[in-house]
């Protein structure tokens, strides 16, 4: 019942500027990756800023079941329930007895 969820990973394209530098496209050049049979939590909370704008930053947390490797980076978005996550920091890739992936588990953060 747990791994009922479907997100989307989102991998920025790489286009060139008018000066030559190479940057991330999040727009028509990102590849969009459908995965489902994952589950997404809600992890460490929200925080507010109020200061210069109304800002709310949420920890999400996604975890894939036993045996599935999801092919995403610390580079990507996801997206689920119409918001979009960035990835923050490493994805671990927990490792199985006797080799391949047990399962992953990455750190998600919403600015909304």
């Amino acid at each position: 019942m747990l791994y009922l969820q479907s997100i989307v990973i989102v991998r920025p394209g790489q286009v060139e500027d008018e000066y030559g530098n190479v940057q991330d496209d999040w727009g028509a050049a990102a590849t969009r990756i459908p995965v489902s049979g994952v589950n997404v939590q809600p992890s460490g909370g929200s925080t507010e800023d109020t200061k210069d704008k109304q800002v709310v930053v949420t920890g999400w947390r996604l975890y894939t079941p036993r045996g599935m490797d999801v092919d995403l980076r610390e580079t990507d978005r996801v997206e689920a329930w119409g918001t979009t996550m960035q990835v923050v920091g490493k994805v671990a890739r927990w490792p199985a007895p006797g080799g391949g992936v047990h399962h992953v588990e990455a750190d998600l953060r919403e600015v909304a």
